[in-house]
């Protein structure tokens, strides 16, 4: 499902949905096992690369630039990309028993962005999966639970390439490693709230070396560039108070990586925040809740959804004061065919404060076109 669902799938989605708890509830026992989300529990690989299918929500994040290479005429500027894929637990393995019940939903969402031509398209699919990994042909929707490997369709993110098509888009990435692996928070245990409860496992994959295509409108373009994977699962990530996230993952020229989040209540402060950077040759340095400041600046209004996105901050962090401005204003993602969400998704650059650019990235922002519902 590339563009919005027919009323029938609506209505289907809608009745699954009113099955899944809300996040933080509790649900009824797992349909499969898998350890819980726990400090101190440490990540094994590459096993937690996979699919965490006992854990009620999880998702796989790459996002990035390409730099078009000299065969691609008449190409300029960055070309942004974004493939996320969510699988939620609905629960229902004990209300509806049988090898079809829809045990996990499958989301994706794909997004390219074209800098200099100021265009921004979006494509999103959906699938119920049982659970369970079936070797079948390339188009069945499953996720792997011992490796990253998850299929949608034709969409895939698996250990090395990103695969995705949609209306107006098209995106065929292979990625390398460059770096460790970085684990989030304590040991890849991440707090987002100020219970306990409230956190998840979470690592990144962060300065990864990316060539592929990328479709734009029927242009195709051709290039390299950096890219930065995170993965993430929980069973309770909003608190009560918390409307939604600002965040965002930077790779900085000179090798750093730079991440910074906050949890965000309706005026807008802080409930939450955290983060992380990691300097070439140097340990984590995982940042406290008291550490992140996220200042909005310059606003942009969709007329859409009538959301009021700020599109430039100044973040303060351990790692110094930087500058985010977005590349494009207009990058929201429409979720509402799948998720049920509508967010700020996008590349933007990183700046000191004399102005010059040291990284680029990707800003994320929820909760701006009303509460983020999981």
């Amino acid at each position: 499902m590339d563009a919005d669902p027919k009323p029938t799938r609506r209505a289907w989605l809608a009745t699954l949905a009113g099955a899944v708890s809300p996040l933080g509830a509790s649900l009824a026992a797992p349909d499969t096992h898998a350890g819980p989300i726990q400090r101190g529990r440490a990540l094994a690989f590459p096993a937690d690369h996979g699919a965490h299918a006992a854990a009620r929500l999880e998702w796989w994040y790459l996002t990035g630039w390409l730099q078009a290479d000299s065969t691609t005429p008449d190409a300029s500027g960055l070309m942004g990309f974004q493939i996320t894929f969510f699988r939620a637990r609905t629960g229902l393995a004990e209300t509806l028993p049988g090898r079809l019940a829809p045990r996990q939903l499958l989301f994706a969402h794909a997004a390219v962005t074209d800098t200099a031509g100021g265009r921004h398209r979006h494509a999103e699919r959906l699938a119920r999966w049982n659970g369970q990994w079936q070797q079948a042909p390339e188009a069945f929707s499953q996720a792997a639970v011992d490796r990253r490997d998850v299929r949608l369709g034709r969409w895939r993110l698996d250990a090395r390439q990103a695969v995705a098509q949609g209306p107006g888009l098209s995106l065929e990435l292979q990625f390398d490693e460059t770096q460790p692996l970085l684990l989030q928070g304590e040991a890849g245990w991440s707090r987002k709230g100020p219970e306990p409860t409230q956190a998840s496992h979470y690592y990144s994959l962060p300065q990864l070396a990316v060539r592929g295509t990328l479709g734009l409108d029927g242009k195709t373009v051709r290039g390299s560039g950096r890219g930065w994977l995170d993965h993430e699962w929980s069973d309770e990530i909003l608190h009560a108070d918390a409307v939604g996230w600002d965040w965002i993952g930077m790779n900085l020229a000179d090798g750093t990586a730079l991440t910074a989040f906050r949890l965000r209540r309706a005026d807008g402060s802080a409930l939450w925040a955290g983060g992380s950077v990691r300097v070439p040759g140097a340990p984590v340095r995982a940042f406290g809740p008291q550490e992140v400041v996220f200042e909005p600046g310059r606003r942009w209004h969709s007329a859409a959804t009538q959301a009021l996105y700020p599109v430039e901050w100044t973040v303060r962090t351990p790692a110094g004061v930087h500058r985010v401005r977005t590349l494009l204003d207009a990058q929201e993602m429409d979720g509402r065919g799948s998720t049920g969400t509508v967010y700020w998704e996008g590349l933007s650059e990183l700046l000191d404060l004399q102005g010059n650019r040291v990284g680029l990235g990707y800003l994320e922002m929820t909760g701006y076109a009303g509460r983020l519902r999981l």
